[in-house]
């Protein structure tokens, strides 16, 4: 009876001592479960976010001030960046977007050589859990989460603005940029809300009206040779959309002696462009701070990245969605105000403005 009881006693405390063991494990197991848990959450919290920007052409000096704000700006912010240029190859942009989305990249910053066509590597981005931002110019007709550019459209208006003050009557060319830049369309409806009541009233004849492929300043020049040509150098004004287009304009017009002679806008304030302003051969530019675009995109993509909600001054319909749009103030630059842009901004130096200035002639440094 005894040993009977004695052996009872001893699977009993056999049994509880398993018991213990196995409590003992499990707490353990799941004390290493939670504090892998924590690790891991912590690890995702860490992870360095990937942006990708996909710029249109780096051989233009004004993309090339933007990439390296908003890389600086971006790496602040604890983002790497990955940086291709397409060079003004749309399908080059689309092959190079592909590829940024293969190398696990959070978000698509992307500067549009042609706003119609990227729909396609847009929806690819979704599909991947990709956010899209679109750079100064605005992406047709995809699922973009957000648009980060200047009033695009004030800019065409400050160009015409200013030619009319100068040349209230006369003969007006148009000289617009590339016709697969959504933001030239937008300058030109622009300049067209200043430049309408003029042509009705009869003060501004339009001699000419065309369009040059990939903003190219070879190809401005030449329709300005052909332009000329065409009415016997008889024209008043150039509304030129930017700064390249303006320059390869003002070749033409040099050749015939014109230069100086025929107001002519522009715009992104490049220092070729900026040196013609106080030279005398181009009138104006519009100065676009890149330092404001390319700092608040960086910070937009960034949010984008962490899920944040974005501040946006009003939407903006790109044929499919409202688009969030973060809209930023042009200003307009000539030789009275360049000092106090420019110059006073960091964007170019005054030594390198007035270059070409012989010293009597220019003002007094800053």
């Amino acid at each position: 009876m005894m040993k009977k009881a004695i052996k009872m006693l001893s699977s009993a405390l056999l049994l509880c001592l398993v018991a213990f063991m196995m409590s003992g494990c499990g707490q353990d197991v799941a004390k290493q479960n939670e504090s892998g848990n924590k690790q891991g959450a912590q690890a995702g919290q860490d992870k360095k976010i990937k942006i990708g920007f996909s710029v249109s052409d780096l051989t233009l000096e004004r993309w090339q001030h933007d990439r390296d704000i908003f890389v600086k700006e971006a790496k602040k912010l604890g983002a790497e960046v990955l940086v291709q240029s397409a060079n003004g190859d749309s399908e080059k942009q689309l092959s190079q977007i592909q590829n940024m989305l293969s190398q696990g990249i959070d978000v698509l910053v992307i500067v549009a050589v042609n706003t119609e066509a990227l729909s396609p590597v847009v929806e690819q981005a979704k599909r991947e859990g990709v956010k899209v931002l679109a750079y100064d110019r605005l992406i047709m007709n995809a699922n973009v989460d957000a648009y980060v550019s200047f009033d695009n459209v004030r800019v065409g208006e400050m160009q015409a603005e200013y030619l009319v003050k100068k040349v209230p009557k006369g003969n007006y060319f148009l000289l617009g940029g590339s016709p697969t830049d959504n933001n030239a369309k937008m300058f030109r409806e622009g300049q067209m809300h200043i430049l309408q009541p003029l042509i009705d009233k009869g003060d501004i004849k339009i001699v000419g009206d065309q369009w040059a492929k990939d903003w190219q300043a070879s190809e401005a020049m030449r329709i300005m040779e052909n332009a000329l040509t065409a009415n016997k150098n008889k024209i008043d004004a150039v509304v030129a959309s930017n700064d390249s287009t303006a320059g390869g304009a003002i070749q033409a017009l040099e050749a015939q002696g014109l230069a100086g002679k025929v107001a002519i806008s522009g715009q992104d304030a490049d220092l070729a462009a900026v040196q013609r302003i106080v030279e005398g051969t181009q009138s104006m530019t519009i100065y676009k701070p890149i330092k404001s675009i390319a700092t608040k995109s960086a910070e937009v993509a960034v949010q984008l990245a962490k899920g944040e909600k974005i501040q946006a001054d009003e939407t903006v319909n790109n044929g499919k969605v409202d688009v969030p749009f973060i809209k930023l103030d042009p200003i307009m630059v000539d030789k009275d105000n360049v000092m106090d842009t420019v110059i006073k901004d960091g964007f170019h130096s005054y030594d390198d403005v007035y270059k070409n200035v012989p010293e009597d002639k220019r003002p007094p440094r800053p």
